[in-house]
C-alpha cells in the first residue's frame, strides 16, 4: 500500500501517520516512512530523540547531492534525475521502520532544481518500491505530481470536528482530485462525542470516514514526552488506528 497523510497543522495527522506506520510494521509489511512536513516532527514520533532528528539532514537541503543528480547549477538541469538509489542510501531505520528525512518543497526565491529533485525521488519511492509507503505531508500536497498520483493508493486526510479544519480539507480534497487521485478518505482525530461524528459527516463524504480517534489525555501526555503508562487508554487508540488500518486494507487489498 502507498498512501499519503495530510491536514491542517496540529490535526494529529504525525500521530496517525506514525502509528499507522507501527501497525503495519507489526503486521509483516516493509514501511518506508517520509517527512514530507515541513515541521519535521515524524522521526521524532517513530522513536528518534530530538538530537537525532536535529542531525539528520533533509534531503532538500543536500545541495551537492541535488546539483550533482540533475547535472546543473543554473538554468540548464535534467528534469528525471537519477534518484532510484537515494532513498535506499539515506534513509535509515527506525524501530524497523525505514525513516526518509525528506523536507518541505521550497516555495520562495529559485529553487527548480531542488523541486524537481524531490518529485524524482518522490515518483520513485511511491511508483517503484515494493514496500509499504507512507507520506507524512503538511497541510498542502505539494509533494504530490500528477505522476505521482499513479502510484498512490489513496490520500488520507486528518480533520478535526471543525469548520476551519474541514474547510482545510475541502481545499485539500480539489488540490488532489487536480492531479488524479481518485481514493480520497478522511480520519477524524480528537472526537469527544458521537455528536461531533455527525457534524463531521455533515461536513465531508460520510462513506469515506476511515474511522475516528478519541480525544485522549493520554496522547496529549505523549505530545508532551510524558510517557505516563495507561493500558486502558492506549488498548482503546490502538484499537481505533487498527479499525483505520483495516479499512484501508479492506478497500484496497493486503499488500
Amino acid at each position: 500500500m502507498k498512501f499519503a497523510v495530510s491536514g491542517k497543522g496540529g490535526v494529529g495527522k504525525t500521530t496517525l501517520s506514525a502509528n499507522l506506520a507501527f501497525q503495519m510494521r507489526d503486521k509483516g509489511y516493509q514501511v518506508f516512512a517520509i517527512d514530507a512536513d515541513p515541521d519535521l516532527s515524524l522521526g521524532t514520533v517513530l522513536g528518534l530523540s530530538e538530537e537525532e532528528v536535529e542531525k539528520l539532514q533533509p534531503i532538500v537541503e543536500m545541495r551537492d547531492l541535488i546539483v550533482e543528480r540533475t547535472q546543473g547549477d543554473g538554468a540548464m538541469y535534467v528534469l528525471n534525475p537519477e534518484v532510484d538509489d537515494v532513498w535506499e542510501d539515506y534513509s535509515i531505520d527506525v524501530n524497523g521502520i525505514r525513516f526518509l528525512k525528506m523536507g518541505a518543497v521550497k516555495k520562495r526565491g529559485c529553487y527548480c532544481l531542488e523541486n524537481t529533485f524531490l518529485n524524482s525521488l518522490i515518483n520513485s519511492i511511491v511508483i517503484k518500491t515494493k514496500e509499504a509507503v507512507l507520506l507524512d505531508m503538511g497541510a498542502g500536497i505539494e509533494h504530490l505530481t500528477r505522476g505521482t498520483s499513479r502510484g498512490v493508493d489513496c490520500l488520507i486526510i486528518v480533520v478535526e470536528p471543525s469548520v476551519v479544519s474541514t474547510d482545510t480539507a475541502k481545499v485539500t480534497k480539489m488540490l488532489a482530485e487536480e492531479i488524479g487521485i481518485k481514493n480520497i478518505y478522511y480520519v477524524g482525530n480528537k472526537i469527544r462525542s458521537e455528536k461531533e461524528i455527525e457534524f463531521l459527516k455533515t461536513r465531508v463524504p460520510a462513506e469515506n470516514i476511515l474511522g475516528c480517534i478519541s480525544y485522549s489525555d493520554y496522547l496529549l501526555d505523549l505530545a508532551m514526552g510524558v510517557e505516563e503508562e495507561d493500558s486502558e487508554a492506549k488498548a482503546k487508540f490502538d484499537g481505533e488506528i487498527a479499525a483505520i488500518l483495516k479499512s484501508i486494507e479492506d478497500r484496497h487489498g493486503d499488500a
